[in-house]
């Protein structure tokens, strides 16, 4: 069923967000571990940067999911009704 607010109150397929966090966690561990070891500061320190915002955003997945249904409704939970607009 759809109420037409659908960007306003959309939700997030959090396990999906969970695995691509993971991924580019591994990725940003690997590229700062490689880029310091082959003499490359910056690089080391840009990928260092993305380990931090993906450590960050993995524990924020993680919170919501553990939330529970609210934030990861199952298909039997129907979407949020939009906010009834007030005229003045």
């Amino acid at each position: 069923m759809r109420t037409g607010s659908e960007p306003r109150t959309a939700r997030s397929a959090l396990r999906a967000r969970l695995w691509l966090s993971v991924w580019g966690l591994v990725w940003a561990i690997a590229g700062t571990a490689a880029f310091a070891l082959a003499g490359r500061p910056g690089w080391a320190a840009a990928c260092g940067v993305l380990w931090l915002v993906a450590t960050v955003d993995l524990s924020l997945i993680l919170r919501h999911i553990r939330q529970g249904p609210h934030y990861q409704p199952g298909a039997d939970i129907p979407p949020y009704r939009p906010p009834k607009q007030h005229s003045p």
